[in-house]
């Protein structure tokens, strides 16, 4: 299995997910040119993405969708309450590319958990992703998790073991709370429907974190109230002082890029 980022931040958020030559983006809050040009640079042609599942509605998760789905000939997967908001912004498409998913689905030979977490729209996702018929052995898993307040129940019970992990590093509490936002904002992003701060994000990490897991990438990280320094230093020390040091020495931390691709990931079997 294999993962990257194509874009992370406020800007527009998207990732990709895949399997050998098959693959399905999760969002794309960006535009058709920027999808195509960044799926180029990974080297990852637009006759290998199946389908765009979508977390939520808000746009910088669902720019491009319309435009990719028509321009690739793909499905686009959501739940009933997501389409609601979807079906009036997208354009046209064919009912065959208009898929209502509730808990699970598959696409790209991969099975698709989905599982809730906590943000101010309609309804907002999280997904963990496994091969649908793996050749050897048991499946990895990748676990995404972006735009929430909290760390909800059903955000643990899915990411926890995951062999990679995107996850929201949003904001450092601090430079939120002094920073130029207006009071407003600061509610809304620090609330439980709004945005994970890095200690928050670390918390949940000592939980999701076990044995196997290999990468996991900071996403979703505030161009104001976060940096990409703020956020490793903050994870590192909490990570550093507790058993997930000891126990997965091997574990590597990166930050999504805001406009270009991460470097394809791509886990290791054993």
């Amino acid at each position: 299995m294999h993962l990257a980022t194509l874009a992370s931040g406020s800007s527009g958020n998207s990732i990709v997910v895949g399997h050998e030559k098959r693959n399905f983006l999760v969002d794309c809050g960006i535009s058709l040119k920027a999808t195509l040009h960044n799926l180029a640079i990974l080297d990852i042609a637009p006759s290998e993405i199946e389908g765009i599942f979508i977390t939520h509605e808000h746009s910088d998760h669902i720019k491009g969708v319309g435009a990719v789905a028509r321009k690739l000939k793909i499905p686009i997967y959501a739940s009933a309450k997501i389409w609601d908001e979807l079906n009036p912004s997208i354009g046209k498409l064919k009912d065959e590319q208009r898929v209502v998913v509730k808990d699970a689905f598959t696409c790209a030979g991969l099975r698709v958990r989905v599982f809730p977490t906590s943000h101010d729209s309609q309804e907002s996702f999280g997904v963990r992703v496994e091969v649908e018929q793996p050749v050897r052995g048991q499946s990895k898993a990748i676990g995404i998790a972006t735009d929430t307040g909290i760390v909800t129940e059903e955000m643990h019970q899915a990411l926890k073991g995951c062999d990679a992990l995107v996850v929201e590093a949003n904001h450092d509490r601090e430079m939120l709370w002094q920073g130029g936002y207006p009071w407003y904002l600061k509610k809304r992003i620090s609330g439980n429907y709004g945005h994970l701060e890095n200690s928050q994000l670390a918390e949940g990490l000592l939980q999701w974190i076990e044995g196997n897991t290999q990468r996991i990438v900071l996403a979703h990280l505030s161009d104001e109230n976060n940096t990409p320094e703020t956020a490793l230093s903050t994870i590192l020390r909490i990570l550093k002082e507790s058993r997930v040091a000891k126990e997965n020495r091997d574990l590597r931390l990166r930050v999504a890029p805001r406009y270009t691709p991460h470097e394809l990931i791509v886990l290791e079997e054993y």
